[in-house]
Protein backbone atom coordinates (compact mmCIF):
# COMPACT_ATOMS: atom_id res chain seq x y z
CA UNK A 1 0.00 0.00 0.00
CA UNK A 2 1.34 3.84 -1.00
CA UNK A 3 0.58 6.21 2.20
CA UNK A 4 -2.68 7.06 0.80
CA UNK A 5 -4.15 3.52 0.37
CA UNK A 6 -5.81 1.49 2.43
CA UNK A 7 -8.08 -1.55 3.23
CA UNK A 8 -11.61 -0.52 4.04
CA UNK A 9 -13.75 -2.82 6.58
CA UNK A 10 -15.36 -4.76 3.83
CA UNK A 11 -11.61 -5.68 2.80
CA UNK A 12 -11.34 -4.33 -0.53
CA UNK A 13 -8.18 -1.68 -1.20
CA UNK A 14 -9.18 1.83 -1.46
CA UNK A 15 -7.56 5.40 -1.97
CA UNK A 16 -8.17 8.46 -0.09
CA UNK A 17 -9.27 10.61 -3.22
CA UNK A 18 -12.16 8.38 -3.35
CA UNK A 19 -13.50 9.27 0.18
CA UNK A 20 -16.85 10.66 -1.11
CA UNK A 21 -17.36 7.90 -4.09
CA UNK A 22 -19.50 4.89 -3.75
CA UNK A 23 -21.48 5.63 -0.86
CA UNK A 24 -25.17 4.24 -1.69
CA UNK A 25 -26.78 4.98 2.03
CA UNK A 26 -25.70 8.26 2.02
CA UNK A 27 -26.81 9.11 -1.72
CA UNK A 28 -30.14 7.33 -0.84
CA UNK A 29 -30.47 9.36 2.60
CA UNK A 30 -29.88 12.52 0.75
CA UNK A 31 -32.62 11.33 -2.01
CA UNK A 32 -35.09 10.88 0.59
CA UNK A 33 -34.31 13.94 2.88
CA UNK A 34 -35.01 16.03 -0.29
CA UNK A 35 -37.92 14.31 -1.04
CA UNK A 36 -39.23 14.49 2.41
CA UNK A 37 -39.22 10.36 3.42
CA UNK A 38 -38.02 9.02 5.86
CA UNK A 39 -34.62 6.75 6.47
CA UNK A 40 -35.19 3.14 6.18
CA UNK A 41 -33.77 1.61 9.47
CA UNK A 42 -30.20 1.34 10.15
CA UNK A 43 -29.19 4.04 7.66
CA UNK A 44 -27.60 6.56 9.51
CA UNK A 45 -25.80 3.82 11.35
CA UNK A 46 -24.34 2.37 7.64
CA UNK A 47 -23.48 6.15 7.23
CA UNK A 48 -21.70 6.79 10.21
CA UNK A 49 -19.32 3.14 9.81
CA UNK A 50 -18.87 4.64 6.42
CA UNK A 51 -17.54 7.80 7.37
CA UNK A 52 -15.58 6.73 10.36
CA UNK A 53 -14.03 4.09 8.21
CA UNK A 54 -12.82 6.64 5.57
CA UNK A 55 -11.77 9.33 8.13
CA UNK A 56 -8.07 8.41 7.84
CA UNK A 57 -4.39 10.33 7.48
CA UNK A 58 -2.03 9.17 4.86
CA UNK A 59 1.52 7.31 6.45
CA UNK A 60 4.02 4.98 5.16
CA UNK A 61 2.47 1.63 4.70
CA UNK A 62 -0.89 3.07 4.20
CA UNK A 63 -3.62 5.33 5.67
CA UNK A 64 -4.44 5.53 9.05
CA UNK A 65 -7.58 5.35 10.24
CA UNK A 66 -8.39 8.15 13.21
CA UNK A 67 -10.96 8.11 15.98
CA UNK A 68 -13.67 10.26 14.42
CA UNK A 69 -14.55 11.19 18.38
CA UNK A 70 -11.25 12.60 18.76
CA UNK A 71 -11.77 15.23 16.26
CA UNK A 72 -15.19 17.31 17.64
CA UNK A 73 -13.18 18.81 20.26
CA UNK A 74 -10.51 20.05 18.44
CA UNK A 75 -12.28 21.98 16.14
CA UNK A 76 -15.33 23.01 17.68
CA UNK A 77 -14.04 24.17 20.97
CA UNK A 78 -11.53 26.76 19.97
CA UNK A 79 -14.72 27.78 16.85
CA UNK A 80 -17.15 28.43 19.94
CA UNK A 81 -15.11 29.99 22.15
CA UNK A 82 -13.81 32.66 19.43
CA UNK A 83 -17.77 33.45 18.70
CA UNK A 84 -18.74 33.52 22.12
CA UNK A 85 -15.96 36.02 22.70
CA UNK A 86 -18.14 38.50 20.14
CA UNK A 87 -20.73 39.60 21.92
CA UNK A 88 -22.19 39.03 25.46
CA UNK A 89 -24.99 37.22 24.54
CA UNK A 90 -22.95 34.83 21.84
CA UNK A 91 -21.03 34.08 25.47
CA UNK A 92 -24.76 33.53 27.15
CA UNK A 93 -26.18 31.17 24.41
CA UNK A 94 -23.03 29.22 23.82
CA UNK A 95 -21.87 28.87 27.29
CA UNK A 96 -25.49 27.29 28.06
CA UNK A 97 -26.04 25.19 25.21
CA UNK A 98 -22.41 23.53 25.58
CA UNK A 99 -23.33 21.28 28.91
CA UNK A 100 -26.52 20.86 27.22
CA UNK A 101 -24.45 19.23 23.84
CA UNK A 102 -22.07 17.11 26.26
CA UNK A 103 -25.02 15.66 28.22
CA UNK A 104 -27.06 14.48 25.41
CA UNK A 105 -24.04 12.75 23.81
CA UNK A 106 -23.08 11.07 26.98
CA UNK A 107 -27.09 10.04 27.12
CA UNK A 108 -26.57 8.72 23.36
CA UNK A 109 -23.59 7.08 24.30
CA UNK A 110 -24.54 5.37 27.47
CA UNK A 111 -27.87 3.92 26.33
CA UNK A 112 -26.03 2.92 23.39
CA UNK A 113 -23.87 1.27 25.98
CA UNK A 114 -20.48 2.53 23.70
CA UNK A 115 -16.99 3.52 24.54
CA UNK A 116 -15.57 6.86 23.20
CA UNK A 117 -12.73 8.83 23.41
CA UNK A 118 -15.00 12.59 23.25
CA UNK A 119 -15.15 13.42 26.52
CA UNK A 120 -11.55 12.42 27.22
CA UNK A 121 -10.23 14.27 24.27
CA UNK A 122 -12.69 17.12 25.21
CA UNK A 123 -10.78 17.09 28.81
CA UNK A 124 -7.18 17.22 27.54
CA UNK A 125 -7.56 19.85 24.87
CA UNK A 126 -9.63 22.32 27.01
CA UNK A 127 -6.66 21.80 29.37
CA UNK A 128 -4.29 22.56 26.83
CA UNK A 129 -6.14 25.30 25.26
CA UNK A 130 -6.95 26.82 28.31
CA UNK A 131 -3.17 27.31 29.37
CA UNK A 132 -2.90 28.66 25.87
CA UNK A 133 -4.99 31.05 26.03
CA UNK A 134 -3.65 31.96 29.63
CA UNK A 135 0.12 32.40 28.09
CA UNK A 136 -1.22 34.11 25.17
CA UNK A 137 -3.65 36.63 25.78
CA UNK A 138 -3.10 36.88 30.11
CA UNK A 139 0.50 36.54 30.81
CA UNK A 140 1.87 39.21 28.42
CA UNK A 141 -0.37 41.83 30.62
CA UNK A 142 2.00 42.14 33.09
CA UNK A 143 -0.01 41.61 36.27
CA UNK A 144 1.05 38.14 36.24
CA UNK A 145 4.28 37.03 37.79
CA UNK A 146 6.93 34.15 36.98
CA UNK A 147 5.95 31.86 40.14
CA UNK A 148 2.75 32.06 39.31
CA UNK A 149 3.24 31.12 36.15
CA UNK A 150 5.34 28.24 37.78
CA UNK A 151 2.80 27.34 40.16
CA UNK A 152 -0.08 26.83 37.86
CA UNK A 153 2.19 24.70 35.52
CA UNK A 154 3.14 22.39 38.14
CA UNK A 155 -0.36 21.97 39.14
CA UNK A 156 -1.33 21.04 35.47
CA UNK A 157 1.39 18.39 35.48
CA UNK A 158 0.73 17.36 38.71
CA UNK A 159 -3.12 16.78 37.42
CA UNK A 160 -1.50 14.79 34.34
CA UNK A 161 0.97 12.69 36.35
CA UNK A 162 -2.53 11.72 38.13
CA UNK A 163 -4.57 11.14 35.13
CA UNK A 164 -1.90 8.75 33.30
CA UNK A 165 -1.90 6.97 36.57
CA UNK A 166 -5.65 7.08 36.77
CA UNK A 167 -5.75 5.51 32.93
CA UNK A 168 -3.82 2.36 34.07
CA UNK A 169 -5.28 -1.25 35.19
CA UNK A 170 -8.21 -0.66 37.32
CA UNK A 171 -8.14 -4.24 38.83
CA UNK A 172 -9.51 -6.12 35.42
CA UNK A 173 -9.73 -9.58 36.86
CA UNK A 174 -7.56 -12.02 34.96
CA UNK A 175 -9.12 -14.53 32.58
CA UNK A 176 -6.75 -17.84 32.29
CA UNK A 177 -7.82 -19.77 29.09
CA UNK A 178 -7.46 -22.69 31.06
CA UNK A 179 -9.59 -21.24 33.64
CA UNK A 180 -12.41 -20.52 31.00
CA UNK A 181 -12.03 -23.74 29.48
CA UNK A 182 -12.81 -26.07 32.54
CA UNK A 183 -15.90 -23.86 33.15
CA UNK A 184 -17.33 -24.94 29.77
CA UNK A 185 -16.59 -28.47 31.00
CA UNK A 186 -17.48 -28.64 34.51
CA UNK A 187 -20.60 -26.47 34.69
CA UNK A 188 -23.30 -27.76 32.91
CA UNK A 189 -26.05 -25.90 31.64
CA UNK A 190 -28.61 -26.38 34.00
CA UNK A 191 -26.33 -25.66 37.16
CA UNK A 192 -26.86 -21.29 36.29
CA UNK A 193 -29.90 -19.45 36.86
CA UNK A 194 -29.89 -16.09 36.03
CA UNK A 195 -30.49 -13.37 38.37
CA UNK A 196 -31.71 -9.91 37.56
CA UNK A 197 -28.75 -7.82 37.32
CA UNK A 198 -26.65 -10.70 35.11
CA UNK A 199 -24.91 -12.39 38.21
CA UNK A 200 -24.30 -15.68 39.32
CA UNK A 201 -24.19 -17.13 43.16
CA UNK A 202 -22.33 -20.40 42.69
CA UNK A 203 -22.58 -22.96 45.93
CA UNK A 204 -19.94 -25.44 47.14
CA UNK A 205 -21.74 -27.98 44.83
CA UNK A 206 -21.43 -26.45 42.00
CA UNK A 207 -25.62 -25.08 41.51
CA UNK A 208 -26.61 -21.51 42.29
CA UNK A 209 -28.87 -19.42 44.04
CA UNK A 210 -31.02 -16.46 41.70
CA UNK A 211 -32.19 -14.40 45.55
CA UNK A 212 -30.04 -10.90 44.94
CA UNK A 213 -29.53 -8.69 47.52
CA UNK A 214 -28.24 -4.48 46.95
CA UNK A 215 -27.49 -6.45 43.79
CA UNK A 216 -25.07 -8.67 44.76
CA UNK A 217 -25.92 -12.35 43.82
CA UNK A 218 -26.71 -13.73 47.24
CA UNK A 219 -26.37 -17.71 48.63
CA UNK A 220 -23.90 -20.59 49.55
CA UNK A 221 -20.83 -18.25 47.03
CA UNK A 222 -17.72 -20.39 47.04
CA UNK A 223 -14.89 -18.61 49.31
CA UNK A 224 -11.29 -18.55 48.75
CA UNK A 225 -9.22 -20.05 52.05
CA UNK A 226 -7.69 -16.95 53.32
CA UNK A 227 -11.38 -14.86 52.94
CA UNK A 228 -12.90 -14.52 56.19
CA UNK A 229 -16.18 -16.21 56.96
CA UNK A 230 -18.85 -14.21 55.72
CA UNK A 231 -17.61 -12.65 52.37
CA UNK A 232 -18.75 -13.74 49.74
CA UNK A 233 -17.90 -14.04 46.12
CA UNK A 234 -19.87 -14.18 42.91
CA UNK A 235 -20.00 -15.59 39.61
CA UNK A 236 -19.94 -13.58 36.32
CA UNK A 237 -21.53 -15.81 33.54
CA UNK A 238 -19.98 -13.14 30.95
CA UNK A 239 -16.27 -13.72 31.92
CA UNK A 240 -16.48 -16.92 33.35
CA UNK A 241 -14.96 -16.56 36.77
CA UNK A 242 -15.01 -16.36 40.52
CA UNK A 243 -14.94 -12.64 41.84
CA UNK A 244 -14.76 -11.70 45.11
CA UNK A 245 -16.81 -9.37 46.73
CA UNK A 246 -17.67 -5.98 46.13
CA UNK A 247 -16.13 -6.26 42.33
CA UNK A 248 -18.38 -5.42 39.21
CA UNK A 249 -18.95 -6.52 35.73
CA UNK A 250 -18.43 -3.27 33.62
CA UNK A 251 -20.67 -3.48 30.20
CA UNK A 252 -18.56 -0.96 28.80
CA UNK A 253 -14.94 -2.37 29.23
CA UNK A 254 -16.33 -5.98 29.34
CA UNK A 255 -14.41 -6.80 32.33
CA UNK A 256 -14.59 -7.57 36.26
CA UNK A 257 -12.86 -5.07 38.00
CA UNK A 258 -11.88 -5.69 42.08
CA UNK A 259 -13.96 -2.77 43.71
CA UNK A 260 -15.77 -1.69 40.78
CA UNK A 261 -16.74 2.19 41.39
CA UNK A 262 -17.99 3.54 38.11
CA UNK A 263 -16.84 3.58 34.55
CA UNK A 264 -15.64 7.52 33.99
CA UNK A 265 -16.34 8.61 30.47
CA UNK A 266 -13.86 11.29 30.89
CA UNK A 267 -10.90 8.97 31.68
CA UNK A 268 -12.71 6.28 29.34
CA UNK A 269 -11.76 3.56 31.49
CA UNK A 270 -13.46 2.04 35.05
CA UNK A 271 -12.42 3.56 38.42
CA UNK A 272 -11.10 0.37 40.88
CA UNK A 273 -9.46 -0.82 43.53
CA UNK A 274 -6.29 0.15 41.77
CA UNK A 275 -6.24 3.63 40.69
CA UNK A 276 -9.24 4.93 42.84
CA UNK A 277 -6.63 6.88 44.84
CA UNK A 278 -5.06 7.94 41.45
CA UNK A 279 -8.47 8.64 40.16
CA UNK A 280 -9.19 11.20 43.25
CA UNK A 281 -5.81 12.83 43.12
CA UNK A 282 -6.58 13.61 39.54
CA UNK A 283 -9.63 15.51 40.44
CA UNK A 284 -8.19 17.26 43.62
CA UNK A 285 -5.18 18.80 40.95
CA UNK A 286 -7.70 19.63 38.21
CA UNK A 287 -10.00 21.85 41.09
CA UNK A 288 -6.77 23.49 42.76
CA UNK A 289 -5.18 24.55 39.52
CA UNK A 290 -8.52 25.94 37.75
CA UNK A 291 -9.75 27.79 40.98
CA UNK A 292 -6.00 29.36 40.94
CA UNK A 293 -6.20 29.73 36.84
CA UNK A 294 -9.15 31.71 37.00
CA UNK A 295 -8.34 33.51 39.81
CA UNK A 296 -5.59 34.64 38.36
CA UNK A 297 -7.16 35.51 35.28
CA UNK A 298 -9.90 37.47 37.28
CA UNK A 299 -7.28 39.48 38.81
CA UNK A 300 -5.88 40.86 35.70
CA UNK A 301 -8.96 41.53 33.57
CA UNK A 302 -10.88 42.71 36.53
CA UNK A 303 -9.01 44.51 38.50
CA UNK A 304 -9.71 45.90 41.60
CA UNK A 305 -12.72 43.38 42.40
CA UNK A 306 -12.71 39.88 43.96
CA UNK A 307 -12.91 37.01 41.79
CA UNK A 308 -16.56 36.03 42.77
CA UNK A 309 -18.05 39.61 42.14
CA UNK A 310 -15.71 39.98 38.94
CA UNK A 311 -17.13 36.61 37.82
CA UNK A 312 -20.62 38.38 37.87
CA UNK A 313 -20.07 41.87 37.30
CA UNK A 314 -16.91 42.94 35.24
CA UNK A 315 -17.45 45.92 32.88
CA UNK A 316 -14.96 45.94 31.10
CA UNK A 317 -14.43 42.33 30.09
CA UNK A 318 -15.54 43.17 26.58
CA UNK A 319 -13.51 46.32 25.95
CA UNK A 320 -11.30 44.54 23.98
CA UNK A 321 -11.32 40.66 22.41
CA UNK A 322 -8.02 40.05 24.05
CA UNK A 323 -9.93 40.12 27.62
CA UNK A 324 -13.07 39.51 26.12
CA UNK A 325 -11.62 35.73 25.22
CA UNK A 326 -9.92 35.49 28.85
CA UNK A 327 -13.59 36.38 30.10
CA UNK A 328 -15.15 33.68 28.20
CA UNK A 329 -12.30 30.96 28.66
CA UNK A 330 -12.67 31.68 32.32
CA UNK A 331 -16.33 30.85 32.69
CA UNK A 332 -16.10 27.97 30.47
CA UNK A 333 -13.49 27.08 33.31
CA UNK A 334 -16.10 27.46 35.98
CA UNK A 335 -19.05 25.42 34.32
CA UNK A 336 -16.07 22.33 33.60
CA UNK A 337 -14.79 23.57 37.69
CA UNK A 338 -18.43 23.20 38.87
CA UNK A 339 -19.30 19.85 37.32
CA UNK A 340 -15.77 18.03 38.25
CA UNK A 341 -16.62 20.04 42.34
CA UNK A 342 -19.76 17.86 42.52
CA UNK A 343 -17.91 14.10 41.10
CA UNK A 344 -15.25 15.15 43.64
CA UNK A 345 -17.94 15.70 46.02
CA UNK A 346 -19.72 12.86 45.96
CA UNK A 347 -16.57 10.75 45.61
CA UNK A 348 -15.61 12.23 48.67
CA UNK A 349 -18.66 11.51 50.88
CA UNK A 350 -19.00 7.70 49.15
CA UNK A 351 -15.47 7.17 50.73
CA UNK A 352 -16.34 8.41 54.04
CA UNK A 353 -19.23 5.77 54.06
CA UNK A 354 -17.46 3.16 52.44
CA UNK A 355 -19.72 2.83 49.04
CA UNK A 356 -19.06 2.79 45.81
CA UNK A 357 -20.79 4.30 43.49
CA UNK A 358 -21.88 0.88 41.91
CA UNK A 359 -23.21 -0.03 45.59
CA UNK A 360 -24.97 3.12 45.70
CA UNK A 361 -27.08 2.65 42.37
CA UNK A 362 -27.72 -0.71 43.46
CA UNK A 363 -29.29 -0.13 46.80
CA UNK A 364 -31.44 2.75 45.20
CA UNK A 365 -32.49 0.13 42.87
CA UNK A 366 -33.71 -2.58 45.42
CA UNK A 367 -34.56 0.16 47.72
CA UNK A 368 -32.09 -1.29 50.83
CA UNK A 369 -30.13 1.66 51.13
CA UNK A 370 -30.26 5.08 53.86
CA UNK A 371 -30.46 8.23 51.38
CA UNK A 372 -27.78 10.92 53.49
CA UNK A 373 -27.14 14.50 53.09
CA UNK A 374 -30.29 15.31 51.33
CA UNK A 375 -29.61 12.40 49.27
CA UNK A 376 -26.03 13.16 47.82
CA UNK A 377 -24.86 9.80 48.78
CA UNK A 378 -26.24 6.39 50.12
CA UNK A 379 -25.29 4.46 52.34
CA UNK A 380 -25.67 0.61 52.59
CA UNK A 381 -24.50 0.03 55.92
CA UNK A 382 -22.65 -2.57 54.38
CA UNK A 383 -19.15 -1.80 54.88
CA UNK A 384 -19.73 1.45 57.29
CA UNK A 385 -17.20 1.11 59.90
CA UNK A 386 -16.65 4.99 60.38
CA UNK A 387 -14.93 7.82 59.42
CA UNK A 388 -11.33 7.39 60.14
CA UNK A 389 -11.63 3.12 59.38
CA UNK A 390 -13.33 4.51 55.64
CA UNK A 391 -11.10 6.50 54.87
CA UNK A 392 -8.14 4.30 56.39
CA UNK A 393 -9.39 1.50 53.82
CA UNK A 394 -9.55 3.46 51.18
CA UNK A 395 -5.87 4.69 51.73
CA UNK A 396 -4.80 1.14 51.67
CA UNK A 397 -6.40 0.33 48.40
CA UNK A 398 -3.98 -1.37 46.14
CA UNK A 399 -1.25 -1.28 48.61
CA UNK A 400 -0.81 -4.92 48.23
CA UNK A 401 -1.70 -7.31 44.86
CA UNK A 402 -4.64 -9.71 45.44
CA UNK A 403 -3.29 -13.76 46.12
CA UNK A 404 -5.88 -15.69 43.86
CA UNK A 405 -6.27 -19.05 46.06
CA UNK A 406 -7.02 -22.31 44.01
CA UNK A 407 -10.41 -22.06 45.44
CA UNK A 408 -10.71 -19.17 42.27
CA UNK A 409 -10.80 -21.58 39.27
CA UNK A 410 -13.55 -23.24 39.81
Amino acid sequence: LCCCEYVDRRGRRNHLAACCCDCEDLDEGCERWLTCKSLAPGTLERIADTVADRVRVPWFAGAVKINVSLVPPLVLLPVFLHVAALHFLLGLLILTSLPVLVLWYYYLTHRRKERTLFFLSLGLFSLGYMYYVFLQEVVPRGHVGYSQVVALTCGLILMLAALSRAKKDPGYLPIPASNEKSLHQGLPNKSVRGSSNGLRGVTMSGTASGRAVNGEAKGYSRMSAGEPEGVKKDWCAKCQLVRPARAGHCRLCGRCVRRLDHHCVWINSCVGEQNHQAFILALSFFMLTSVYGITLTLHTICRGRTPFVALFYCPGAYSDYSSALSFTCVWYCAIVTAGMGYILLIQLLNISYNVTEREARLALRDNTGRRLLGGLVIDTGQYNRGFLCNWGHFLSLGSSPPQRSAEDIV
